[in-house]
């Protein structure tokens, strides 16, 4: 979210903008989704994302009228990662917990879609809209699990099968809807097959 950017393209000033989007985020059509900042070096950006909680008003004010549109629009991928994050507050809040939910990039363009904070470690989760998997979807996971020793992570897909790649793991798209739920011993989501 550049402020500045969007005040300049609305024609209004940038505390308008501030408050249309606090009018948005305060009427549950929109949410702020903030960056991680632990250390890391100091190379965190500070600007935050914003998503929409319904993905079917997002289609609409993108003009996306059917599935056959979605699929082939530039914007899918976007689309689809505002899906997930949704999904995800979902599934929080309907364990009547709040959603330690961020993302994560540097300066050099590095980004890690969804960080889940879980106090003493971090849950990286790449997001991609492609219906066959890819190992490369683990690249920038990988790199922030340089920075913090690990080598976990999970990857949400548009596809259809569980792919387990050691202690990471590709997720289809339908687990997370289905049968993404909330592990009280783990104190995390887990996802069961489809």
């Amino acid at each position: 979210m550049n402020f500045s950017s969007l005040s300049s393209d609305a024609g209004i000033t940038h505390p308008t903008a501030r408050k249309w989007l606090s009018a948005l985020e305060a009427s549950y059509i929109c949410f702020i989704l903030q960056p991680h900042y632990k250390n890391f070096n100091k190379r965190m950006t500070k600007a935050p994302k914003v998503y929409f909680y319904d993905t079917g008003l997002l289609c609409y004010l993108l003009r996306i009228n059917n599935i056959d549109q979605l699929k082939v629009h530039p914007l899918r991928g976007a689309v689809f990662e505002n899906w997930v994050i949704t999904e995800y507050i979902k599934i929080y809040a309907n364990n009547g917990r709040s959603a330690p939910l961020y993302f994560w990039r540097d300066q050099h363009g590095h980004e890690v879609d969804l960080v889940i904070d879980h106090g003493l470690n971090l849950e990286l989760v790449e997001i991609k809209s492609g219906m066959t998997f890819n190992k490369d979807y683990f690249k920038q996971i990988n790199w922030l699990n340089k920075l913090q020793n690990r080598r976990d992570g999970l990857c949400i897909y548009g596809g259809t099968s569980e792919i387990p790649l050691g202690s990471q793991k590709g997720i289809p798209w339908k687990s997370l809807g289905m049968a993404g739920i909330w592990d009280e011993n783990q104190g995390r989501i887990r996802f069961a097959s489809p």
